[in-house]
């Protein structure tokens, strides 16, 4: 439900089109002189038009907004009547954090009826921000067919009209918010916050209680959610309603389990420390619409309207811990590593998100080849609270990119024991990765009751199953088990590639080989490029007669980096083929496991 309710909106929201749309009036040099200057990136090097054009393009094109802007800004002065690049000039500024830059473009521009959704919203946060709240209602002026931003801009005046002073005729528009049904939890964080912020405790919780049980709300936008969960919890604090403020975080933990800022806040509440107000003035409020929004069209493909839902929101309240992280993980998809960890580390130190940055900054730093300050970061992460699982993940997880098998055996042996005697649900995963670090290490026995203990856990999660059925059935024990426990995993997870490999594998050590034959060829066009289903698809081509079709998957499974102990084999195969079936199934004892397909690196 969730993903066609955001394919909607999507479908519909005026700035994803500004965002995506070339025009056409540039005009170009020849293609050849174009793309020479394009591929440098060099500013110094740049001294035509359509080079620096060209160039801004390609940096824009790889989110890399640092260049864009810097080539943009070359193509304006070379055509400084340009109106396409004047607007993306704008547009890239703001996605690049620069708001005071961008708001001055959008002002030049605030008459160009083709980005007026950008710079109506650009100057009216301006507006807000230097606390002309009159300016920014007007300038909101809506009058589209766009529920989104209808939705938005309500808000925003709404917003505005609070930081005039006149914060009951706020709340009544809040009220009369009308239009489908999942506005409702917009609706309500917005009307509880901002009756919390004007000290209407009787009117706030109520709207924060209605948000917090809008399970289908929820689901659509679980960061507005998580928000609306803090912002009740809260409240029931600073009243003195220590039962209630737990019970309401409570409720949180029902829709996102054992959430970092839940624990955090619940933590200060059981210790009668203070806690703040979430929102205490209208740029805080206005801050938190673009973040609702953009956190609920949060999926692939919309990085670029989330990225300036969240920059325009930085504007109003730059400290925002979630708006830090959700812009680090874009920048992460982005694989611009280090602006991520620049986020993570703006997130405030006494923010109860302050640590989910902290061990998201670990797993950073390792991608960045930092793999030793990686270690030291989650080490000391792991001292300063012991109890804390999550931190043991994250280790575990750059230790087992780092092949430290024994590290990482050690490391969750650790865990459990601070787990204790009853782990929870939540826990399958210290097991299952536990089981991984001795299946490494070739230590069997003490691999598989961790991959059990996990299915205890959690019988339905497909990367166990997965996993388990798979190494049964590589070192040809327990086949048929191993099958059912994979076939259940691809009915769970049926676009998977490593899964489906895994099926078709079982197959093929079954010797059902044309059924291992379709799996695999499925398995290949899901996850391309791989060279263990590579492998595995020649094996199976070989066994059904395609023989020349075998020596070319083997060939493009040498070509795709496979690991060093199993080049030999390979290149064995593609010299002499696979032995006759006797033969081959004599072997099949001796044959080492491969490691067993899993989603990603990080599980």
């Amino acid at each position: 439900m969730r993903q066609s309710l955001v394919s909607r909106i999507l479908a519909s929201t005026a700035l994803v089109l500004l965002l995506g749309t070339a025009q056409t009036s540039v005009a170009f040099a020849t293609e050849t002189a174009k793309a020479q200057e394009a591929e440098t990136l060099d500013l110094a090097q740049v001294d035509s038009f359509a080079g620096a054009y060209l160039a801004a393009r390609t940096a824009e094109a790889d989110r890399d907004y640092d260049n864009a802007v810097r080539f943009y800004q070359k193509a304006l002065e070379l055509a400084p009547n340009e109106l396409e690049l004047q607007q993306r000039l704008m547009i890239t500024l703001l996605m690049n954090g620069q708001f005071d830059e961008g708001a001055a473009l959008a002002k030049t521009l605030e008459n160009d009826k083709s980005v007026e959704r950008v710079t109506s919203v650009t100057l009216a946060f301006k507006a807000i921000r230097d606390g002309d709240f009159e300016a920014a209602a007007k300038v909101l002026n809506y009058k589209g067919p766009n529920d989104l931003d209808r939705l938005m801009n309500q808000l925003l005046i709404a917003w505005s009209t609070f930081g005039d002073g006149d914060e009951t005729k706020a709340m009544d528009m809040v009220k009369k918010l009308d239009g489908p049904g999942w506005y409702g939890i917009f609706r309500n964080y917005n009307l509880g916050v901002m009756a919390a912020a004007a000290g209407d405790v009787d009117a706030a919780r109520p709207a924060l209680t209605e948000a917090i049980t809008d399970r289908n709300g929820g689901a659509t936008a679980p960061d507005t959610f998580a928000r609306a969960v803090i912002a009740l919890a809260t409240l029931e604090a600073r009243a003195g309603n220590k039962q209630k403020a737990l019970d309401a975080l409570s409720a949180g933990d029902e829709m996102i389990s054992n959430y970092a800022p839940f624990n955090a806040l619940r933590d200060r509440i059981e210790k009668d420390e203070e806690v703040l107000p979430t929102v205490e003035m209208a740029a805080q409020g206005a801050a938190g619409v673009l973040f609702s929004i953009g956190g609920a069209l949060n999926r692939d493909g919309a990085e670029d309207t989330v990225m300036m839902y969240l920059q325009l929101s930085r504007a109003l309240d730059k400290d925002a811990a979630d708006t830090l992280i959700l812009l680090g993980g874009i920048a992460e998809k982005a694989e611009q590593q280090d602006k991520a960890i620049a986020y993570y580390r703006q997130v405030p130190e006494g923010s109860p998100m302050r640590r989910i940055s902290e061990l998201q900054l670990g797993l950073t730093l390792a991608q960045t080849d930092k793999v030793d300050e990686a270690r030291k970061h989650l080490q000391a992460l792991i001292a300063s609270d012991p109890n804390d699982v999550r931190s043991y993940l994250a280790y575990g997880s750059v230790l087992s990119d780092a092949k430290d098998y024994k590290a990482m055996a050690e490391n969750y042996d650790r865990a459990i024991e601070i787990i204790g005697p009853r782990p929870q649900r939540n826990h399958w995963s210290v097991f299952f990765q536990r089981g991984i670090a001795y299946e490494r290490l070739k230590q069997w026995e003490k691999a598989e009751p961790n991959f059990n203990k996990a299915l205890e856990l959690n019988p339905e999660q497909p990367q166990v199953l997965n996993y388990l059925g798979y190494s049964w059935v590589d070192m040809n024990r327990n086949l048929q088990e191993g099958l059912e426990m994979i076939k259940k995993a691809v009915e769970l997870r049926p676009d998977d590639g490593y899964i489906v490999d895994s099926l078709g594998w079982a197959y093929y050590r079954l010797g059902r080989f044309e059924e291992a034959v379709v799996e695999l060829e499925r398995a290949i066009e899901l996850r391309a490029g791989d060279a263990t289903i590579n492998d595995h698809l020649g094996d199976a081509y070989w066994r059904v007669g395609r023989k020349l079709e075998a020596t070319y998957q083997w060939k493009r499974a040498l070509a795709s980096e496979p690991e060093e102990t199993e080049i030999p084999k390979i290149q064995a195969k593609i010299d002499k083929g696979l032995p006759e079936i006797e033969a081959d199934a004599a072997k099949v004892d001796a044959k080492p496991a491969a490691e067993p397909k899993k989603d990603d690196k990080k599980t």
